[in-house]
């Protein structure tokens, strides 16, 4: 090798980056845009820094008579914000790639049209991808069957409670041969990242992300939320312990003995430090956990209420309903 080729970097070298890969995003009405925007921005600029045509980004929708909230040529975000987009694609053509990104409640997420166009795409042997909520819909279409996937964590109870065999996991990004998901938020930036790295050496991926301020990339097991400490805003051990067992079993809670055993102290002692620590009884705390992990579910899935009542740990739909009006003071009807 010359010296003038050994000192070319890497988006300049010969080789697989020749030829534009191509991406395509399907967009569901009401997609996350933040989401969306860190999947398709590290290709734009890894275009721009790279001064040509690696990666050509497609936008499609479903067109006016595939889906309700369809308009005519574009697909409204989370905040309003409107992208122009084609038609569902019905031929593979030069696609490489295709994600469908989803936001909102999966009440909403019932798209044959977009279900058909992921499946005629897996067929055609394209690399299809979901984002934030859009592995939801590759569920549905039948598309992660026996497949380890992601997907942001609040969708999570709903996604549990619809497909009973999915091998979720709480990944930030999780990438299987030709599937791959995404919890949405700023982790596409790390899943781009590994991708663009994949494809064009890691010098130059971190070039892209440096390009968005992104210094720490995240590795695709990290986890998604906050750890208890942080977001329970407590650091004793033993109530973390117990604060991560009542989010792990809201549909058959434990009882306080179990909790204390678990936790290694005493039922006084474990009462006492959630008055202290929490300022809450420890049923109170896990009344809540319980009764938040309802209220996921009112918005986000189909379940009857006496469904979603035994899917919280609750004896009954009317136990569940007194229970959430106190705690929410609204009725899961009227939540839903």
């Amino acid at each position: 090798m010359s010296d003038a080729r050994a000192q070319m970097p890497d988006a300049a070298r010969p080789g697989p980056g020749d030829r534009p890969q191509e991406i395509g995003f399907i967009l569901v009405p009401g997609f996350a845009l933040m989401s969306f925007a860190s999947a398709c921005e590290p290709f734009r600029a890894a275009n721009d820094l790279a001064g040509r045509t690696l990666y050509r980004l497609r936008y499609f929708g479903e067109g006016e008579d595939e889906g309700e909230g369809a308009r005519g040529g574009r697909v409204a975000s989370s905040s309003g914000t409107e992208v122009p987009t084609e038609d569902l694609p019905r031929e593979r053509g030069d696609l490489h790639t295709v994600f469908v990104c989803a936001g909102g409640e999966p009440t909403g997420w019932d798209r044959p049209a977009i279900h058909a166009a992921l499946r005629r795409m897996a067929r055609y042997g394209v690399r299809v991808g979901g984002i934030s909520g859009g592995p939801y819909l590759m569920a549905a279409a039948g598309l992660l069957a026996e497949r380890p996937f992601t997907l942001h964590w609040e969708y999570a109870g709903a996604t549990v409670e619809a497909f009973p065999g999915a091998r979720l996991t709480r990944a930030r990004y999780v990438a299987d041969a030709d599937r791959l998901t995404c919890g949405g938020g700023v982790a596409p930036l790390d899943m781009a990242y590994a991708l663009i790295a994949e494809r064009m050496g890691t010098a130059f991926a971190r070039r892209v992300l440096d390009w968005f301020l992104h210094t720490a990339v995240g590795a695709a097991d990290d986890p998604q939320r906050a750890s208890a400490a942080e977001r329970y805003g407590v650091h004793h051990p033993a109530l973390l312990t117990v604060l991560e067992a009542m989010e792990k079993t809201v549909e058959a809670p434990l009882g306080r003995r179990a909790m204390a055993r678990l936790a290694a102290v005493s039922e006084r002692h474990l009462d006492r430090l959630f008055l202290e620590r929490c300022g809450v009884r420890f049923s109170a705390q896990y009344r809540a956990v319980r009764l938040a992990h309802g209220r996921r579910l009112l918005r986000q899935s189909p379940l009857r209420i006496g469904e979603i009542a035994a899917a919280c740990g609750f004896s009954s739909a009317a136990h569940f309903s007194r229970s959430y009006r106190s705690h929410f003071g609204c009725s899961p009807s009227s939540e839903r």
